[in-house]
């Protein structure tokens, strides 16, 4: 049991940068899983695996001034906690220093290359940070002595550790108000390491199959830190005999890491697609970035409960024609999504996106990147053959500096005190925490929702033409 969470930051991103998001427009590309017979569109935004969360405010905070040209702001620096779904909490500190934060956002577990880190050569040293500070530190006066303070609160603790993370995320000019929590953010900073990103708590490779009935589709490699995970069949197509089976074609309803699974599709079954799920309960690993699809300001985790993850993989099959398996991933060092479009069927499929022409011979698989600007919404719509269809949503959210032209304060929740006391959890690596009643200076404005247009983008399988 553990009594409460903390986490902290105001952030400003420039109004500029909120001006030019409202008027970038989405993409449209689809993507479903169906059961045999057309398929239907997913609209949940796509996800490699691992655990999501709602967060929820700062729980255990300090104060904090950031320097900049336009003079010195003063902003709240700590811990917020996130609520998994079914199940688990996490406590968590923000690398998006310039970027709001928006009250019950979702979030997503997200490698480092789908956010703000990729490329920051100091990401390395924020892990290092995690493992060595509060809260998986949570003996203060221990803490205290190697950073040379007289003495830590929790709220001193969370306030020193996020400033010194804060540097590293950002590059920005900012200090503890409080002298021991400063001190705390010195010593942080002057001992950092690089150390290597975390593995996820659970994914599956690839995430998306495709081939003719009456073949074992895959394999779907599991990746996972838990012992063990449940492995839910496609129900929905249950009476078409579509199971879960390993290469010997034994059923499969559990796996481990590095276990490999397949779809078994029976002869004969009418063209269509499934999904199977796998769950498993884990601590999630400290240093795993969680980032939000509605422009909330991205965190990176320091403590986990207990808690559930899940991934899922889907498969599409045919008689004849092209095939098509789809699946895309936030790709923050070429500024877009990569789109990648697997092709088992016995015929090329091609297709037409930003104005190029593709063609995926049988066989083979090939990787689209789709550029977009920094803060936009895209819903991509790929259609295939046999009402094939393939939709991802979200927000290509990579920088953590505003864009140029303003400096306004957009902060969309504001920590509330929290209740005080406990002591650490056994069995979990998430520290339990006080709270503050401190009292952030942090100043609100409104955001307008945008809707966002598009382009459907329709991918027809066909015969390769004599000259690609």
């Amino acid at each position: 049991m553990f009594s409460s969470f903390s986490a902290s930051t105001a952030r400003t991103r420039g109004a500029a940068r909120l001006a030019a998001a409202t008027l970038v427009s989405g993409l449209v590309v689809a993507g479903a899983l169906a059961v045999a017979g057309p398929a239907v569109a997913d609209e949940t935004p796509q996800s490699q695996g691992g655990a999501t969360a709602t967060i929820g405010g700062l729980k255990t905070y300090g104060a904090a001034v950031i320097h900049d040209d336009g003079g010195d702001q003063q902003v709240s620096a700590g811990l917020f906690e996130m609520s998994v779904d079914d199940g688990g909490m996490l406590q968590t500190y923000c690398i998006d220093i310039h970027n709001p934060t928006q009250k019950d956002a979702k979030y997503q577990e997200t490698p480092w290359s789908g956010t703000s880190l990729n490329g920051n050569a100091d990401a390395g040293k924020i892990r290092w940070i995690l493992q060595n500070s509060y809260p998986q530190v949570n003996d203060l006066a221990a803490l205290a002595q190697k950073a040379g303070a007289s003495g830590l609160t929790e709220q001193d603790a969370a306030a020193g550790t996020q400033v010194a993370i804060w540097r590293y995320s950002d590059g920005v000019d900012v200090d503890a108000v409080n002298p021991q929590a400063e001190k705390l953010a010195d010593y942080l900073q002057r001992s950092a390491r690089n150390v290597s990103e975390p593995r996820a708590s659970l994914t599956l490779d690839p995430p998306a199959v495709s081939g003719h009935a009456g073949e074992k589709l895959g394999p779907v490699t599991v990746h996972t830190n838990a012992d063990s995970v449940t492995v839910t069949p496609p129900t929905d197509v249950a009476a078409g005999g579509v199971k879960v089976v390993d290469k010997d074609g034994e059923p499969v309803i559990s796996a481990a890491d590095g276990s490999r699974v397949y779809f078994d599709v029976p002869e004969g079954a009418e063209d269509g697609s499934a999904a199977l799920t796998v769950q498993a309960s884990t601590t999630v690993p400290v240093g795993r970035a969680f980032a939000s699809e509605t422009r909330s300001q991205t965190q990176i985790l320091a403590g986990s409960s207990e808690s559930t993850v899940s991934a899922s993989a889907t498969a599409n099959w045919a008689k004849q024609g092209a095939i098509p398996a789809l699946s895309a991933v936030k790709n923050c060092a070429k500024n877009g999504v990569d789109i990648t479009a697997a092709n088992q069927g016995d015929e090329a499929f091609t297709f037409e996106l930003m104005g190029a022409e593709h063609t995926i011979e049988a066989g083979t698989s090939r990787t689209v990147t789709i550029p977009l600007q920094e803060d936009q919404a895209y819903d991509f719509t790929i259609k295939g053959p046999n009402g094939f269809e393939k939709r991802f949503k979200g927000v290509l959210d990579c920088e953590t500096a505003g864009s140029a032209g303003g400096d306004a304060t957009q902060t969309l929740s504001e920590p509330s005190p929290a209740t005080a006391g406990g002591t650490s959890t056994g069995g979990t690596d998430l520290a339990e925490t006080g709270g503050s009643s401190a009292t952030p200076m942090i100043a609100g404005m409104a955001i307008a929702l945008v809707l966002i247009g598009g382009a459907v983008i329709t991918l027809l399988g066909r015969k390769a033409p004599t000259e690609d």
